[in-house]
Formats: structure tokens, C-alpha cells, sequence
């Protein structure tokens, strides 16, 4: 049965080469994202534990600018390098620094540009750091940069550079260029490096260091220098092991990439899931144009179970194929994501592709499983073939009684989905969109089961219009696409499933961005918005220096600040009295913002509500320097989704701050005549052309809050292109083979009078038709699934409205019509190429 199996196999390869690269995709998809996962993991260990190769001890302090956290102070450095068995002792001290390309534009992405100090030993050198020109910086105006940062900026040793910290942006003198294993930097940051007593001031303040590193001398052990190490740190100061902490990150690493790796296994699942209906179908089709043969295989004394196992094993070898060609493909992928991530910007340390046997053995598994289960239904068809009825090589068709309680069990089951998917639609919240994920899957498989008994009546909708545009083609084509309802369902579900993901991700996606965009407009009135491209907070002098610039009509800060009112901590927003009323969008329900003049306070109506509040009253508070105080409630407004629930005058909040440094998150502005260049220029001349400062336009701001979901729907889009590949492989596949099965009927077509244009149109329509077929089906599963999750996401997103992207579902269902057109230009070429006289003759 084997050597018949694999004769099979050989016989009909033209047949599976669909099925080959149905399997051989998903295949590879599984393979590439393991071995691409596993490598940027072993990387990733690899540069951590070189880091730590010389630390014996790690010391780490939450370190800030005020004195509830004073960090590592050059006393206690000191005490540490007295220890017997230490052979260093070093202070380390960062934050963020920006540095600015020939145009003045930042280079890098603002949260990953970081500015460090240089540690000398006794050689004057840095262990961290491999200097390949000039030498570290020793003295202030003086700073290093990484290599990537001065190739980027086409700096040399002894050229001017602008760096911006959190203040006003300073000229310093390239010192010298150096390479580093720094995680920031490879992730497509910069690293400025600055002598230690510049660093400290910038960061911290003289004297203090953030975190430090021990090294030992030869013998000595790392526990026993911990252990000496610990009582001399201050309280909030956390000390290991090079070692352990090496694990720890080790150990990150490894559930950072957890998600990565599940997310796009997850997609690769779908592609596979996709291929089941592919298989499937061959398989059958295959064994409905063998019946004759394996009827004979029984007539001569095969029982059912080696026919069965025949299918099986032609399926496994299928499997085996696929999944040697799926993996090796799957190698190049990796590979290639590898190099993507560099041109991208991500740095990834050097080291060799990893192919793990996990990768090599899930391969192969999945592949092979994939194919033998998708076969198992057609298999256990062939088994049942009579060696006298199937004499004739006329396939059975399926009885009524079948298709009954394959129609029952699917009605069911769909309408079980449905009612889940209703009811975390009303639920919301987390338990909600459980509740939805389990009625989609079940709603899914439902309409699987369903979509033979629809194909008729949705089909038969379109008939007459096909038959009057299309004449005698558009009625055979609306007449073979319903032949075989099991066919055409197997065909078109799996087109359904990619649009049914493709679908809901997309109304969900627009919704929420349209929800964001709208939340963006209605809350605002500033013409700009400026912010540190770190997400750090602006310092006191951008703000001095806006109110001078030319064109600015208002201008407040969106202030951070926090108080403790009846045992609950609450978040407040220093605001400029007279002015925040014309950058934010603020409704009054009770009292005056102009009461913010007075001293007195605003409170969010929803905020107030909750807790008993109104207008009058006086609220006992504990400020963040631990100061109380009272606060008589002036005003309360319309929650505004910028704001804190407490809105408080600026000078409130910098009287109560426990930092050095103000906690400006944003400055807002509005401009005389509206946004324009010159108000825009204005202002970036007031910050001192700082590059590190963002200004941004009210479009700016709406692309920054609404930017993400896009680039997430493209993302998916991408992830999902592969399963929608499979199917439109699988409408290829479809057509192919039904030409090859009805080689006599399209012979009998051709001898009275159809001629070959005309078959090819029969052809091409029938392949529109089930892949628009299965296309409405995914469209209207798709919204179903998009309105649910948004329900679940409603009540924490404020405007939340349905927004159904009739533009974008157009496009999906013109996009289903051109996957028909092109999937049935080589089997409507085939069946044109037919001679009539040799198709009438063919069993």
C-alpha cells in the first residue's frame, strides 16, 4: 500500500502542487518565526551576559532629583572600593540626551537616546566602551558619541555638537567615537557619553550616582563581596550578582520574545487553519476521479482500512515534502526578518542563526499533521467506496439525509456563537470580550459547516443578472458554482476566514481611530502642542521662553501634580489661569474657571459626582511634599480627556512639587491667526531650534494618537496576507481540478457551439462568483465580530461610535473579484485549450 501510495503521489503531482504550497507556506511561516525568535534571543543572552562578564556585583537605586531617593553618593563608592577583594568600583549616572543631524533634526527615536557618563579606570579607560577614534570625554563641554549617532550626523573628532537633555540645548566638542553594546543604541537610539561631573549635574546632582558596578579581584567570590557589599548601600538600593542579574535579563528577554512569538505563531495558525480547506478538497477531488481505481483495489481484496490508510499515507508523504521545502523557506525568512529589523533602524547584536531542535521537530510535526488530518475526512470517504456500485467511476453523490444533519449540527453551533457573541457584546469589559472570542470561534465553525446550504440561495441572487450580462457563460458559471455546494463551501471558507479577520480588525480599527480622532478635535483648541520627543517632562524654561515668542496668543502647561484628599490620591493639571480655557475645550457645569485666579480649584463633574463634591465646598488635602492644605472647589467642567480629573493653577503645583524640576508634560499654545509656518517657526526659534522638542500642529497630534492604530491595521493586514495567499491557492486549485473532471462536458460545450472565448468567461465568472461568495460571507461575519469588540471597548473610550468602512469593505469584495479573475486564468486557459473530439471521449 505504500509503494501504491507514493505511485499516487507521483501520478497526480501536478494536482497537489496547491496543496505542496498551502502546506509549504505555513510551514515555513512556523519554522521562520521559531528560528527568528530563538536567534534574536540567543543574541540578545549573548550581549547581556557579555555586558556583565567583568561585574561581580550590580548595584541599582531609583536614584531622582529629590531627597526620598538620594542614590550612591562618592562617600559610599568609596567605602566599596576599600573592601578587601574588590578591584573597582564604579558610578554610573544617565538620562536622556538628543542629538541633532546636520538639519537639526534628532537622530534616533527620543525614547531610546541616552546620555551617560564616562567611567576612566586607572588606564583611562571605560570597559564599556571601544573607543575607535579620538578618546573619551574628561572634561565638560567635551562628549563622545556612539558610532551609528556620528555616521548618522557625519561627525568627526573635533566638531561642534548640539546635544538637548531636558534643558536648553548646549554645544559641546566631539572628544571621540566610540562602539557599545548599550540596548538603546541598538535599538535605534543614540548614546551621548559626557564626563561624570557634567553627568551628574545634568542627571542627578554633584557627587551622587544612579547605579554602580563592582568588579573583583582574581579568586574572590561574587556572593562574598555581595554579601560585604549590601550594608553599605542606602535603603532604596538593590545590589546582585553580575551573574544573577545577567539571568534576570536573560530571563526578560526570553518573555519579551514570548509575546512576539505567540502573536505570530497565532497568524501562522490561521494560515494553516486556512490550508485544511485546501487539502481537503484535493483530496477529495482526487478520490472522486479514482473511484474506478480504488473500487479495484477493493474488488482484488483491499479492505477499507488499507484504502484508508492509502489516502493517509499519500497525504503524509505530501506532508513530508512540503515540510522540508516549508522549512528551508522558513530559514530564508528568518533570515531575511533579521536583516529587515537592521534596515528598519533595530540594531541586532551579531551571532549565528539558531535552529533549534523545537523549530526543526514543530516543523515537521505541524506540517505533516496539518496535511494527514486534513485528509482524514476524504480518506474515510474512499474506505466506503463499493468495489461493485463504483464500478462505473461515478462518484456517489452525498445523500439528503447527510447534508440534513450537517446543515442541523451547523445551525446550531452558529446560532450558539452568535448568542456569545451577543452577550459579550452586553457584558463588556474583559469577561466580555472572552465571552465574544468564544462565540466567534463557535460562529465560525458554524458558518463552515453552513456556508454548502447558503451557496444556493446567495448564488442563486446573482444568477440572473449573470445570465443577462453574460449570457450563456454567466449562466453555466452560476450553474457549476453551485454543482458542488460541499466544494464550493470548502472553497469559499477559506477566503470567508482571512476577510472575516481582515473585516473585523478593520471596523474595529477605523472605529476606534475615528473615536480617537473625534476625542482629539472636540478636547482641544490649541493650534500647537510642544513635548520632549523622550516623553520626559519640558523644563521651566521652554515655558519662560514661549511667553515672549512672537504670535503666541495663550499658553499653558499641562502640568503634573498629586494630592491625597480623604485617604484617595488623586492626579491634578497645573493649568495658566485666563488661558487654559483657550487651548482645551472646557464645558462649566457649576461655578468659574476664573476662580482659578483665586487659588481655588476645578474639578471633573464625573470626579465630583462620585465623591459628594460641589461648587463651595472645601476639600482637607495632603500635597506630594507631604504638606497639607485645603482646596475650595471653584468650578466644576465636563471631564476633559487632556486633563487630570483636578484642574489647579500652575502655581499651586509648583508650590507642592517634591522635584527640583517642574513635571511639565506639555506646553499648549495658541497662535494669533491660527496655525501657519511662521507661528511654527516662531516658536521653534523660541526653544532654541532644540531637537529635541517636539512641536506639533493639531494634525500632528491627531496623526500621534491615531498614527498607532494604522500602523497596527497594517501589521495585520501583512500577518494576515498569508492565509488569504492559501486561499486564493485554494480557488485555483478548485477550478483546476474541476476542469480536469469535466473534460467531457466542457468537450460536449465546445462541439455545439461554445467557443473558446466563451468558456474561458464560464470559467472566470464561476471563480468571481465563489470567491465573492465566500468574501460576503467573511464582510458580514467580519462587521458582526468589529461591532462586538468595539461594545467591549466602549466604555473606556469616550465618543465610541460604530464606524462601518463601506470604502474599505468595497475594496475587499472588488479585491475577492480580481483574486477570482486571476486564480482562474491558467485552469480557463487549460479548459479553452481543450480538444472537443478527445474531451468527448475522456471517462
Amino acid at each position: 500500500m505504500f509503494r501504491t501510495a507514493l505511485r499516487n503521489v507521483l501520478a497526480h503531482k501536478a494536482r497537489l502542487l496547491m496543496t505542496v504550497l498551502a502546506v509549504m507556506l505555513g510551514v515555513a511561516f512556523v519554522s521562520g518565526t521559531l528560528v527568528f525568535t530563538d536567534t534574536l534571543g540567543n543574541a540578545f543572552r549573548n550581549q547581556s551576559a557579555k555586558s556583565y562578564d567583568n561585574v561581580a556585583v550590580s548595584i541599582e537605586t531609583y536614584a531622582g532629583d529629590d531627597e526620598k531617593t538620594p542614590g550612591i553618593d562618592d562617600a559610599t563608592l568609596e567605602k566599596i572600593r576599600g573592601l578587601d577583594g574588590v578591584a573597582s568600583a564604579t558610578g554610573r549616572v544617565n538620562g536622556f540626551a538628543g542629538v541633532a543631524d546636520p538639519d537639526g533634526k534628532l537622530i534616533g527615536n527620543g525614547w531610546s537616546n541616552t546620555g551617560a557618563n564616562f567611567a576612566p579606570g586607572k588606564d583611562g579607560k571605560d570597559s564599556q566602551y571601544v573607543f575607535t577614534d579620538g578618546s573619551g570625554p574628561t572634561k565638560n563641554g567635551a562628549v563622545a558619541l556612539d558610532k551609528d549617532t556620528a555616521s548618522k550626523g557625519k561627525y568627526r573628532v573635533g566638531d561642534p555638537v548640539r546635544v538637548a537633555t531636558n534643558g536648553p540645548v548646549k554645544e559641546y566638542t566631539l572628544a571621540g567615537i566610540f562602539t557599545t553594546e548599550d540596548g538603546a543604541v541598538n535599538a535605534g537610539g543614540s548614546l551621548v557619553l559626557f564626563d561624570t561631573a557634567t553627568a551628574q549635574k545634568l542627571y542627578l546632582k554633584p557627587g551622587v550616582f544612579q547605579n554602580a558596578t563592582v568588579s573583583a579581584e582574581p579568586g574572590v567570590s561574587d556572593r562574598k563581596l555581595l554579601d560585604e557589599v549590601e550594608p553599605l548601600l542606602p535603603k532604596d538600593a538593590t545590589a546582585q550578582t553580575g551573574k544573577a542579574l545577567a539571568d534576570k535579563q536573560a530571563k526578560d528577554i526570553e518573555s519579551g520574545l514570548t509575546s512576539l512569538n505567540t502573536m505570530l505563531l497565532a497568524f501562522a495558525g490561521i494560515a494553516l487553519f486556512v490550508g485544511v480547506f485546501l487539502i481537503a478538497n484535493t483530496f477529495t477531488m482526487l478520490i472522486a476521479q479514482r473511484t474506478r481505481e480504488l473500487a479495484l483495489m477493493r474488488a482484488i481484496g483491499a479492505t477499507r482500512r488499507q484504502v484508508k490508510r492509502s489516502v493517509l499515507l499519500e497525504a503524509a508523504v505530501v506532508g513530508v515534502l512540503a515540510s522540508v521545502i516549508g522549512f528551508l523557506l522558513g530559514l530564508g525568512l528568518a533570515t531575511g526578518l533579521r536583516s529587515a529589523m537592521g534596515v528598519m533602524g533595530g540594531k541586532i547584536p551579531a551571532g549565528p542563526l539558531i535552529v533549534s531542535p523545537t523549530a526543526v521537530g514543530s516543523a515537521f510535526a505541524v506540517g505533516i499533521l496539518i496535511t494527514v488530518l486534513a485528509a482524514w475526512l476524504p480518506a474515510r470517504r474512499a474506505a466506503k467506496i463499493a468495489p461493485v456500485a463504483a464500478m462505473s467511476s461515478v462518484h456517489a453523490t452525498a445523500s439528503v439525509k447527510s447534508l440534513v444533519v450537517r446543515n442541523s449540527i451547523g445551525g446550531v453551533i452558529t446560532l450558539l456563537g452568535s448568542a456569545g457573541i451577543v452577550g459579550g457584546a452586553a457584558t463588556g469589559g474583559t469577561s466580555g470580550r472572552q465571552l465574544v472570542a468564544a462565540g466567534a470561534f463557535f460562529a465560525l465553525i458554524g458558518v463552515i459547516i453552513l456556508i454548502p446550504l447558503l451557496s444556493r440561495p446567495v448564488i442563486a441572487l446573482v444568477r440572473p443578472l449573470l445570465k443577462k450580462v453574460f449570457g450563456v457563460s454567466g449562466k453555466l458559471a452560476s450553474q457549476n458554482a453551485v454543482r458542488n455546494p460541499r466544494r464550493t463551501g470548502a472553497t469559499a471558507s477559506a477566503l470567508a476566514i482571512g476577510l472575516t479577520l481582515v473585516t473585523g480588525i478593520s471596523v474595529l480599527g477605523v472605529t476606534l481611530g475615528q473615536a480617537i480622532d473625534k476625542m482629539t478635535t472636540d478636547n482641544i483648541k490649541a493650534d500647537y502642542m510642544v513635548s520632549m520627543a523622550s516623553g520626559d517632562s519640558l523644563d521651566e524654561s521652554a515655558l519662560t521662553a514661549l511667553s515672549k515668542a512672537d504670535g503666541v496668543a495663550a499658553l499653558s502647561p499641562q502640568q503634573a501634580a498629586w494630592f491625597e484628599v480623604d485617604g484617595d490620591y488623586f492626579s491634578a493639571s497645573g493649568v495658566t489661569p485666563g488661558d487654559v480655557e483657550q487651548v482645551f475645550s472646557l464645558t462649566t457645569e457649576s461655578g468659574s474657571l476664573a476662580s482659578l485666579k483665586d487659588g481655588q480649584v476645578a474639578v471633573g463633574s464625573k470626579t465630583a459626582e462620585k465623591h459628594g463634591w460641589k461648587t463651595g465646598d472645601t476639600l482637607p488635602v495632603k500635597f506630594d511634599d507631604d504638606k497639607k492644605g485645603e482646596l475650595k472647589v471653584g468650578a466644576t467642567y465636563k471631564e476633559n480627556e487632556f486633563l487630570s480629573p483636578f484642574v489647579i493653577p500652575k502655581e499651586m503645583a509648583d508650590a507642592h512639587t517634591s522635584s527640583t524640576r517642574s513635571e511639565i508634560r506639555e506646553i499648549w499654545i495658541k497662535a494669533d491667526g491660527g496655525a501657519s509656518k511662521a507661528n511654527e517657526q516662531s516658536i521653534v526659534n523660541a526653544l532654541g531650534d532644540n531637537p529635541a522638542m517636539s512641536v506639533m500642529d493639531r494634525q500632528d497630534i491627531r496623526d500621534m494618537f491615531g498614527g498607532f492604530i494604522n500602523t497596527a491595521l497594517n501589521i495585520m493586514y501583512g500577518l494576515l496576507a498569508m492565509a488569504l495567499l492559501i486561499a486564493v491557492l485554494g480557488v485555483v486549485n478548485t477550478l483546476a481540478m474541476s476542469v480536469f473532471e469535466r473534460q467531457q462536458e466542457i468537450g460536449m460545450l465546445r462541439a455545439i457551439g461554445l467557443d473558446r472565448g466563451r468558456v474561458k468567461r464560464m470559467i472566470r465568472l464561476e471563480a468571481v462568483v465563489i470567491s465573492v461568495f465566500g468574501a460576503v460571507i467573511g464582510v458580514g461575519l467580519g462587521v458582526f465580530l468589529g461591532w462586538a469588540i468595539g461594545r467591549t471597548l466602549s466604555a473606556d473610550i469616550p465618543g465610541y461610535a460604530l464606524v462601518i468602512p463601506w470604502d474599505r469593505l468595497g475594496i475587499f469584495l472588488l479585491l475577492a473579484a480580481l483574486v477570482g479573475v486571476l486564480a482562474s486564468l491558467w485552469p480557463a486557459r487549460s479548459a479553452a485549450k481543450l480538444n472537443m473530439l478527445t474531451a468527448i471521449k475522456t471517462e
